[in-house]
């Protein structure tokens, strides 16, 4: 299962794929409403699996301005998958957005302008933010409960032992386990600085375990307001399976 997996993963990178939204988008930047569209196109671009929003140039207020050659910022994140095309900065009364705008010179793309996620300040889905990046419609956060008894070492201590968890189904992301704060030993672990972002579960806080320098650094996390489809996970403690050693006890 795990190969064929894997063998998806990497179809997916190899192609360029697109499907249109029914959802009203609208970005900001600047102080400006730059984008208001009910006619944009998701595109995964060749070499990831994260879609950026494509729209008509007519649903763009900025004035699209042709990027030279020799200030291209292609094999940056946003433009490595784009082959060829056109690169151009927006320019809104606020100021500038350098490079933040792409014309692919795929056929049934070209009357799009692909925008970088990253350069806009704000994001809506209709009237609901998105952060992170756009969200993918074929992705699923599946949360169900279980009887399993569960444990979580850290350099042969226990941290974590559990017989509810919450097991988290997430597309092409590994099973995690989530535990009740009840069942963490929060004696080992500290709370860290560290924040992050998953436009589908929300904004995530982390723990470290005391004392164990780099090693034992941000190994476990949770969501304090999730959003609404991650809601049987608020507050459960979750742990890196690369880092620490989580054992199903049956």
């Amino acid at each position: 299962m795990a190969l064929r997996m894997q063998d998806q993963i990497s179809r997916l990178r190899e192609h360029l794929r697109y499907e249109p939204t029914a959802k009203r988008i609208r970005g900001e930047a600047l102080g400006d409403l730059i984008v208001d569209s009910r006619r944009t196109v998701l595109v995964w671009e060749a070499g990831t699996l994260v879609p950026v929003y494509a729209v008509p140039a007519a649903d763009i207020t900025a004035e699209l301005l042709p990027v030279a050659a020799e200030n291209s910022r292609r094999g940056s994140a946003f433009h490595r998958g784009h082959g060829a095309g056109q690169e151009f900065t927006l320019r809104t009364p606020g100021g500038e957005l350098p490079a933040a705008a792409f014309v692919a010179d795929d056929p049934e793309l070209s009357a799009y302008v692909l925008l970088e996620y990253g350069a806009f300040d704000r994001w809506r889905e209709d009237e609901e933010p998105v952060d992170g990046h756009p969200r993918d419609p074929f992705h699923r956060v599946d949360a169900r409960a279980s009887g399993q008894r569960m444990k979580v070492e850290f350099e042969g201590r226990v941290i974590a032992e559990t017989q509810q968890p919450v097991l988290v189904y997430e597309t092409m992301l590994p099973v995690r386990a989530y535990f009740p704060r009840s069942d963490v030993d929060f004696s080992l672990l500290e709370p860290s600085d560290r924040q992050s972002i998953c436009p589908y579960k929300g904004h995530a806080s982390y723990w470290s375990v005391r004392n164990a320098g780099p090693k034992g650094r941000n190994i476990a996390w949770s969501y304090e307001e999730p959003l609404p489809d991650a809601n049987p996970i608020k507050g459960l403690i979750a742990f890196y399976d690369e880092r620490t050693d989580i054992h199903n006890l049956g």
